[in-house]
């Protein structure tokens, strides 16, 4: 390092290095417009998560060259050192750190001179104002205002700035008194670099929620198409069986052939028929059973009460096919296809 640079530009350029060679995410960003007191706070929010450096360009370029374990990853950094910037780096990978940065932001008032980055509006109706000044300020600044039954109104719908526009410092002015803060305030990332890779905000803007519900559906998918389609795995297999189980019951049930599991099921449904048959003959039927049709019917509005209030006894006669979570299907996905 010269001798003729101060040392505090020294040890800006040093701790810069330092960075670069033992983080393994490093980055530029955007802090134009930040005011001083809100840059802090941000950066004391992101205490151990990130480390941010400010220091001028050609201290950010003269780190880059010194870095040499990294040089040709950081070389990839100078073009994006663009509007004021300062240094990042962290131990996060570069998506969820791009989800801390814009956890950062938030809405401001506008001052003048900034770029709206979507239409800026202003609705038609009654204001909060009172007949005065207002209604002169709010025509310089091309809002159809008038006063009517001494309140001040927008007459229609205004589209005062539109998006790529700079808002002037007269619009500034009302959009304030709307309680519109069209700026929004942040740590803006300009570029990542991991491992050679450079990870740009139009790369790193996603919706991980969205994904991973998708991810979540798509197992479920795959899940019950593996299920009806008989593919085996340690996921399906029981399901499998247990599906194979029931319909085999069913088969044996309805074919009349008798074994240990099926001849508590047919006598059941025979007796079952036999009972509906004898209600139906009325006297022709012996007094033994004439009382079982009376006590069957007497327990019939019993046993449709308790059917239908909720948390009644109810019996685990048929065995559920197992139930799997979200979760164990996604697990299963990759056994799903090899």
């Amino acid at each position: 390092m010269s001798k003729h640079i101060p040392q505090r530009k020294q040890d800006v350029v040093a701790s810069i290095v330092a960075e670069l060679e033992q983080r393994p995410v490093v980055g530029i960003l955007d802090i134009r417009g930040i005011p001083s007191g809100q840059f802090n706070a941000m950066r004391r929010g992101l205490r151990g998560t990130a480390h941010i450096t400010v220091a001028k360009k050609t201290l950010m370029r003269r780190a880059f060259g010194a870095a040499k374990a990294k040089a040709g990853d950081v070389a990839q950094l100078d073009s994006h050192l663009t509007g004021q910037p300062a240094f990042i780096s962290s131990d996060l990978n570069p998506f969820k750190l791009f989800q801390r940065l814009e956890a950062t932001k938030s809405k401001a008032p506008a001052r003048g001179g900034e770029v709206a980055t979507e239409d800026i509006m202003i609705r038609a109706g009654d204001t909060p104002f009172k007949p005065g000044p207002i209604v002169g300020e709010l025509q310089k600044a091309g809002i159809p205002a008038a006063i009517e039954s001494q309140k001040v109104v927008i007459r229609k719908d205004k589209v005062v700035v539109k998006a790529g526009e700079v808002i002037t410092p007269t619009v500034a002015s009302v959009l304030t008194k709307f309680e519109i803060f069209p700026v929004e305030v942040g740590l803006n990332l300009n570029a990542l670099i991991e491992e050679g890779l450079v990870y740009t905000p139009s790369i790193l803007a996603v919706d991980v929620d969205r994904i991973l519900g998708d991810v979540r559906r798509g197992a479920a998918s795959s899940f019950n198409l593996a299920v009806y389609a008989a593919y085996p795995n340690e996921v399906t297999i029981r399901p499998i069986l247990a599906v194979a189980g029931q319909k085999a019951m069913n088969l044996a049930v309805n074919a009349g052939v008798v074994n240990r599991r099926t001849a508590k099921v047919m006598v059941g449904r025979a007796h079952g028929q036999m009972l509906s048959l004898a209600s139906r003959l009325g006297d022709a039927v012996d007094e033994d059973l004439r009382m079982v049709l009376r006590g069957r019917a007497a327990v019939a509005p019993q046993a449709a009460a308790a059917a239908a209030t909720p948390g009644a006894n109810q019996k685990a006669e048929e065995k559920k096919e197992p139930e799997v979570s979200e979760d164990e299907a996604a697990s299963g996905l990759s056994s799903l296809f090899g």
